[in-house]
């Protein structure tokens, strides 16, 4: 199932969204296990310990009260004892009811019943006072001082046990609190990463098909438009993905009709032309009769433009026949550098007229390559033509062939000292009929179809054309072909 766009937006942000909710409900849990034990920290064991420091104060304010009786016997002290009495059963019953651990409830019980019997012992005291009014015995004095002792130890025991109860939570606290923040950082920075990766991915799933859609469409503005995009994309990527396709077809289909067209009119062009320049020549040879200066001058332009015109009609039924897939090709070991002078030659007369320099810089010895000599040549005379066309007046243009054994290729560079070529130009200078932005004076027009000729036999060839150049410092067309040796077969 291919989602929209906009449902793979919605559900990323949703995983991510689910995530980071799932991350901020463990810390909260965490928040509220911290808030848990302090609140009981609050409720229960400061508590318990501030109640039982008050029964300790209580309980010796209630032995202060009881020596002072048996001291003087006045009632306002007794009195006294009992309010105090009252106050501590009070505060031990309050400390029962709010006590949870059995170890507490068990020390309150203790304590409880220590004070009864330290109570039943006063009062058997006061009932002997009675009959026989006497100092307190020495006897009582004893069992009433090693009860209070007993009384205070559990009443401090269960202080102790509280305040372990406060250390435990509070190490508790910190320890889940250490816990909490070390899991929370992990889980964040894993629902960070989670996110993050997600996120790519989703932008990943949509931008890869526009990388590729833009990739095919240079393609298709480059003129290959026999190949169709077919990649997984969204829908509303596929439905501009179709409709590229159905543009590049269309394309494909004017400009096969176009190739037909110039393939057709190439074709029955050729005889006339080919008649038209033959007659010329006819006449410039004076089969027919003499000619005067104006009459030989009118001719030659005629011939020189018939030859132009014909050269281009060639060119324009070669590229048809490469583009039909119908050019035949005889590669065999060829000695490039013999079609290289063979080349130069051609052109010799031309740069003596322009006061160009040629030079060719060539190993010694000859050097063979995998080739059909004949296209070899005409790319040979493709750049040679330009580079001079180019050159300005007493300029130099430099063939150089440099081989390269480990790498079982000859490089081959045209290089010349004119105008170069515009940045901007460079990627279209392969293209048919693109003649750049580089005019130079007294050159003669060209039809802009030389270098693509020169591209596509270099590549049918398995070889590889490019061109390095630079505005006002000249311009150098470089292509690689593969070595061989004499004999060797394809």
């Amino acid at each position: 199932m291919r989602l929209s766009i906009f449902w793979r937006i919605v559900l990323t942000s949703l995983v991510i969204i689910v995530v980071m909710g799932g991350v901020n409900l463990y810390a909260l849990f965490q928040l509220r296990q911290l808030t848990a034990l302090s609140a009981n920290m609050a409720t229960h064991h400061y508590p318990a310990i501030e109640s039982a420091k008050r029964l300790l104060i209580v309980l010796y304010a209630q032995l202060n009260s009881e020596k002072k009786y048996l001291a003087v016997r006045d009632t306002t002290f007794l009195q006294h004892f009992d309010e105090e009495v009252d106050e501590f059963h009070r505060g031990l019953q309050t400390l029962e009811t709010q006590e949870l651990t059995p170890q507490g409830i068990q020390l309150l019980e203790d304590t409880k019943h220590l004070q009864q019997e330290r109570l039943m012992i006063f009062r058997t005291e006061l009932e002997n006072g009675v009959s026989s009014p006497a100092p307190s015995s020495a006897d009582y004095e004893g069992r009433r001082d090693a009860l209070m002792d007993r009384i205070t130890a559990t009443l401090q025991q269960f202080i102790d046990l509280h305040e372990t109860g406060i250390s435990v939570g509070v190490s508790r606290s910190r320890e889940s609190s250490a816990q909490a923040e070390a899991v929370t950082e992990q889980l964040v920075l894993l629902a960070l990463v989670f996110g993050i990766a997600l996120a790519g991915f989703a932008s990943y799933t949509v931008l890869r098909p526009l990388r590729q859609l833009q990739t095919h469409i240079k393609q298709i503005g480059q003129g290959n438009f026999r190949t169709s995009l077919n990649i997984q994309a969204p829908s509303e990527l596929r439905d501009l993905v179709d409709a590229v396709n159905w543009m590049g077809t269309k394309l494909q289909e004017l400009d096969d009709m176009k190739g037909e067209f110039l393939a057709h009119v190439s074709h029955e062009l050729r005889t006339p032309m080919a008649s038209i320049q033959e007659g010329t020549h006819l006449l410039l040879d004076e089969i027919p009769g003499p000619l005067s200066q104006e009459q030989r001058t009118t001719l030659g332009i005629m011939a020189d433009s018939s030859r132009r015109l014909i050269t281009l009609i060639s060119t324009i039924l070669d590229l048809s026949k490469m583009d039909a897939g119908m050019m035949e090709y005889r590669i065999i070991p060829t000695d490039l550098k013999r079609i290289t002078d063979m080349s130069v030659n051609k052109v010799q007369l031309l740069a003596d007229a322009k006061h160009v320099q040629l030079f060719l810089e060539a190993p010694a010895q000859r050097v063979w390559v995998m080739a059909d000599a004949l296209r070899i040549e005409q790319v040979l005379d493709n750049l040679l033509s330009n580079a001079l066309k180019f050159s300005s007046e007493g300029g130099i243009v430099k063939v150089l062939m440099k081989p390269d054994p480990k790498a079982g290729v000859l490089e081959v560079s045209v290089t010349d000292g004119g105008p170069g070529i515009q940045a901007e130009d460079l990627p279209y200078i392969f293209e048919r009929f693109y003649q750049g932005r580089t005019k130079t004076k007294h050159a003669t027009p060209g039809s802009g179809l030389g270098l693509a000729l020169a591209k596509k036999v270099v590549e049918a060839h398995g070889g590889r054309i490019w061109i390095e150049s630079e505005a006002k410092k000249g311009t150098s067309v470089r292509f690689i072909l593969r070595l061989t040796k004499p004999g060797e077969t394809a």
